[in-house]
């Protein structure tokens, strides 16, 4: 099943011709494709076959392991596509990995108000996981159209990334998940048992097939990715050159692997998360940089621009080079840790969240 939701997608590739694709073809994207069924069936079949409560030790692992493979990868485009390919993956990488950080803070949110036990949330992430690799798909292959066919679009993005920078910076909103839209329309819809039923999503009551509070959970979490790919993939599109063959692809691989080690972060992650008081700042200047980057690039090859401020507006190359823009993104985000590290405030962690210990839904409450 997972293999099927994750080539039915790829299959729109099949008809765009060749030449568009440049040194990318479709059996690129379905090779990437199985690899990512392959590392994911392993992932929940092998590794993590039965529920349990990972260690620090063992998601330190799993982080160390998921981001070499992102860097091999990385090694691998560079042979194949050329040092700038390889830059702008890494710096697409570096950008999801670190927005992947406000993910971490909302899952411990949700499994606390949920009082999901750890050994179970795994289980969660991993489906979850799967349908944000299907979902990003989707949100690449729009928004890499959508650029490529309306220029106009570029200083939208980027005007959005700003915005959405400021607002991480001076904004401090609360998350309820009991007020997610899509969980109050499937309660209405869908009968759903007031009790878990260890990490099983439906059971049998009465006869009738009903869904377990763990498949709220999955849902809450599917929906939230929605939200969080809003911001990250138009942040990877102003990071990658949109010129290049490798526009595509590198966007979406770029994207996936930062993905696939979300799990094994939370894990690592999720019980200090407040140790990292000025991260938000971090992230906050990276989307006004590349926002600013969006419009800036945009704005150099228009010529009603480029006549009256007296440049070419047919130049050839990057407006910041990728080396630049890694070092930039590298330099905000290791600052704001580094800041965090040095001036610690008063935290209490989130670890009641993480071991599903948090404030949730009132046991006796209608869950139907």
């Amino acid at each position: 099943m997972p293999a099927l939701h994750a080539w039915l997608p790829l299959l729109a590739l099949a008809d765009a011709p060749a030449a568009a694709l440049g040194p990318i073809h479709f059996g690129h994207w379905a090779a990437f494709a199985a690899f990512v069924v392959v590392m994911l069936t392993l992932d929940l079949t092998v590794f993590h076959r039965k529920a349990h409560e990972p260690s620090l030790r063992e998601s330190a692992f799993w982080t160390c392991f998921w981001s070499a493979l992102a860097l091999s990868f990385n090694g691998l485009v560079w042979w194949w596509l050329g040092k700038n390919a390889a830059v702008e993956f890494l710096t697409g990488y570096l950008v999801e990995w670190s927005l992947s950080m406000d993910n971490v803070f909302v899952f411990a949110v949700v499994f606390g108000y949920f009082k999901v036990p750890l050994k179970y949330q795994y289980r969660v992430l991993f489906w979850g996981i799967l349908g944000a690799v299907i979902m990003r798909l989707a949100f690449v292959l729009l928004g890499t159209e959508l650029i490529e066919r309306f220029q106009w679009v570029m200083p939208l993005f980027g005007a959005f990334l700003i915005y959405t920078g400021i607002k991480l910076s001076f904004g401090d909103e609360e998350v309820d998940p009991g007020d997610n839209f899509l969980l109050k329309l499937v309660r209405r819809v869908i009968p759903v048992t007031n009790h878990q039923d260890g990490d099983r999503f439906f059971v049998r009551e009465a006869g009738k097939l009903v869904a377990t509070p763990l498949f709220l959970v999955l849902l809450v979490v599917e929906s939230t990715d929605v939200l969080f790919a809003v911001d990250s993939v138009p942040a990877i599109l102003g990071v990658v050159n949109q010129h290049a063959e490798y526009f595509r692809f590198i966007v979406f691989t770029s994207n996936v692997f930062a993905i696939l080690g979300l799990r094994a972060l939370y894990f690592l992650l999720a019980g200090v998360m407040d140790l990292f008081r000025f991260l938000n700042y971090g992230l906050s200047a990276v989307l006004v940089f590349v926002g600013a980057k969006m419009i800036a690039e945009w704005a150099r090859h228009q010529s009603w621009l480029a006549d009256r401020w007296g440049w070419d507006a047919h130049g050839e190359g990057h407006l910041v080079p990728p080396w630049l823009s890694l070092l930039i993104v590298v330099g905000l985000i290791g600052t704001s840790v580094a800041a965090s590290l040095a001036f610690p405030g008063k935290h209490g962690g989130h670890g009641e969240e993480l071991a599903g210990k948090g404030q949730g839904p009132d046991d006796g409450g209608d869950h139907a």
